[in-house]
Parts: structure tokens; C-alpha cells; sequence
């Protein structure tokens, strides 16, 4: 697939689920969403800053490859989580808080910059406030670009990322047994976070639910569309090996029914 076609079906993409999530939070109303959105985003922001350094000294992967992997287990496939997570994730990936952390410092500054204006972030919040303002009746008129081909693009953008990550199979080797075991412990620790916070704020078992186990997943959508834009020199074979092959089953088998009986016995 040619790299200016890549780039149009990442563009696409990020600009559809901003646009999707934004009218999702036009027809459910702020005041009833703010508090878990607000809690969601905290605990997305939160996951890249303790894997990162997990990643980096026990995992011994690279600045960017790092940041890159801690920003999809902070990003799931909502828009919640995605700006806030991505942005951390690009921040670290870009060495923002490799010294001493100080905005006085040009590189911190430089590094804030590119995450929160690069490309990916930008298209992915600026399409969100977009839908948050057009709403329903604004989705209904782009109905037939942002939705009816969405699974086309999406499946052409998975496979593109498939043959990026394919071709780095091989890289795999230094990290293999310690990418399998974060795998598995990260959704653990961060779906029963996602439903401790959950029960905190107030939701339903559903919702709570729904909360452990979305914090417990990893973006293999929005992320590496994002990422691929904003740390252009990382691996996907990681993060898309973890995200894809490891977490989603893991959560799939495991995660889902684990992090309901949690809520239910917080609920009880």
C-alpha cells in the first residue's frame, strides 16, 4: 500500500472516531458524562506513566518504542480515554520526561508541542469537538462517508499495519517472554483500577463494568493511527504483538468475566 494512500486511511480514521465519540457525548449530555469522562481520561493519562518506565528499564525497549506501547495500553477504541492517553504516551515517546521535568525547559516545551499539535492528536480531538457540536443530526448528514466505509478503510489500515509489523517479526526475539508476561499483567492491574474507579463514581454494575474493562484493553485502531503519525521511528511490531495478539484474547477469555464479578462484589 502506498505511504501517501497509508496516510489518508490514518487521517480517515482518526477524524471518524473523533466524530463518532463527539456526537456520542452531544447525545448523552455533558452534565451526565463529565464526571466518568473526566475520571476515564485521568486513569488514561495516568496508565502510560507507569508502564513507560516498566517498558524502559525492565523491558529494556527504546525511548520511542516505550512511549509508543505505553500510549496504546493508555488508548482504548473510545475517545475518552484516546486524547489524554496519546498525548502522555507521545510526550514519553519524545524523551519529554527523560531529565529533570521542567516547562521552563525548551525541549519539555518542544515535546508538549508536538504531542499536543501533532497530527494524530490534533485530528483526533478537533474531529471529537466537531461531532460534539454538529450532534446527531450533523452525523446523519456525513452518515455516508464517516460510517457506511468505515470498515472498508479499517480493514486496509489493519492490514498495511499487519505487513509493517510483519516484516519486524524478527524483533520480537529480544523482547518476546517479557512482552507476553506485560501483556497479561497490565490488563489485570488496569481493568480492576478501571472498576475500583467505576464504583467510585457513582456507575451501575454494567457501567463499571464496561469502565474495568475498557481500561484493561489496548487501542489497535486509534492508537496506531495516531502514533504512527506522531513517533514515526517506533517498532509497531510491539505494541500492535501486545495489543493485538496478547491483551485482546487475554481480556476476551479472561478480562471480561473477571472484572463482572468484581463489579458485582463491589456492588453487593
Amino acid at each position: 500500500i502506498p505511504e501517501s494512500l497509508y496516510t489518508t486511511l490514518t487521517i480517515y480514521l482518526l477524524i471518524a472516531i473523533g466524530f463518532k465519540g463527539g456526537v456520542a457525548i452531544n447525545a448523552a449530555g455533558i452534565g451526565v458524562v463529565w464526571l466518568p469522562a473526566l475520571a476515564a481520561m485521568v486513569l488514561g493519562a495516568m496508565i502510560p506513566l507507569w508502564t513507560y518506565p516498566v517498558l524502559r528499564k525492565v523491558g529494556k525497549f527504546s525511548v520511542a518504542d516505550a512511549g509508543a506501547v505505553a500510549a496504546h495500553y493508555g488508548s482504548v477504541s473510545a475517545v475518552t480515554f484516546i486524547a489524554a492517553a496519546i498525548i502522555v504516551g507521545v510526550m514519553l515517546g519524545k524523551g519529554a520526561f527523560g531529565g529533570k521535568f521542567s516547562f521552563g525547559d525548551a525541549g519539555i516545551r518542544h515535546a508538549l508541542r508536538d504531542a499536543v499539535l501533532g497530527k494524530g492528536v490534533l485530528l483526533l480531538i478537533g474531529s471529537m469537538l466537531i461531532g460534539s457540536v454538529s450532534g446527531k443530526n450533523g452525523m446523519t448528514m456525513v452518515e455516508g462517508f464517516f460510517v457506511t466505509p468505515f470498515q472498508g478503510v479499517l480493514a486496509l489500515f489493519l492490514l498495511e499495519m499487519g505487513m509493517v509489523a510483519g516484516r519486524r517479526l524478527g524483533d520480537l526475539k529480544k523482547v518476546g517472554v517479557f512482552l507476553l508476561i506485560f501483556g497479561i499483567t497490565a490488563p489485570l492491574i488496569h481493568g480492576t483500577l478501571g472498576v475500583l474507579l467505576g464504583t467510585w463514581v457513582g456507575l451501575s454494575i454494567g457501567g463499571t463494568t464496561l469502565l474495568g474493562v475498557l481500561a484493561a484493553s489496548a487501542s489497535y485502531i486509534a492508537a496506531p493511527a495516531a502514533v504512527r503519525l506522531s513517533l514515526p521511528e517506533a517498532n509497531p511490531t510491539y505494541s500492535l504483538t501486545a495489543a493485538l495478539a496478547i491483551t485482546f484474547p487475554f481480556n476476551i477469555t479472561v478480562g471480561v468475566p473477571l472484572f463482572f464479578e468484581i463489579a458485582k462484589y463491589l456492588h453487593s
